[in-house]
């Protein structure tokens, strides 16, 4: 399967010129490494953050009350004979 960031490493590595500097060329590689682990580390901490969401939301939703539009408590019409 074709990686295009893995691709991309290779193409910084292998870049050639006429003066070869290691260090600008390890800082390029590592400059687009970490963003690419930043977009990572992003992504999966929205995830998380979502997941904990769902989660209270789930278990507020058994303590909500029903809403109702009758009385909550009935009166008694009727009297029974004693």
């Amino acid at each position: 399967m074709r990686d295009p960031f893995e691709e991309s490493l290779r193409d910084l590595l292998k870049s050639s010129s006429a003066v070869h500097d290691d260090n600008a060329t390890l800082g390029r590689v590592l400059k687009t490494a970490n963003r690419q682990v930043g977009a990572g580390d992003l992504f999966s901490l929205l995830g998380h953050a979502l997941h904990a969401l769902m989660l209270g939301l789930n278990s507020a939703s058994s303590h909500a009350m029903p809403v109702s539009r009758r009385p909550r408590y009935r009166t008694r019409t009727t009297q029974k004979a004693e």
